[in-house]
């Protein structure tokens, strides 16, 4: 049976960031409740010195492709609105198929 692992970079733009701390503090946050909510897989994956951007990555699997999909779908949609100081901008998604 084949599984499905589907990703996601969400790129945010920190706008009310005075300082690295106030970055930190939005990201985690943000990382913290979409875990909690959607039990996926989430973290900071670049751009940890710039106060004025954040990348986040997420990972689900599933069964399906299209269960993965959807999963990835719900849980940006749901990023978006947590923000405080930030606003979403590029996003990149991928499913890829896995025989283990």
């Amino acid at each position: 049976m084949t599984a499905w692992i589907g990703r996601a970079r969400l790129t945010l733009y920190i706008e009310g960031a005075r300082s690295l701390k106030d970055k930190r503090a939005e990201v985690k946050s943000l990382i913290h409740r979409l875990q909690n909510r959607f039990n996926a897989a989430v973290a900071e994956i670049e751009d940890l010195d710039d106060m004025r951007v954040a990348t986040i990555g997420i990972v689900v699997v599933s069964t399906s492709a299209p269960h993965a999909d959807r999963m990835l779908a719900t849980i940006l949609t749901a990023a978006e609105g947590m923000l405080d100081m930030a606003v979403p901008g590029e996003v990149d998604t991928e499913l890829i198929p896995f025989d283990g």
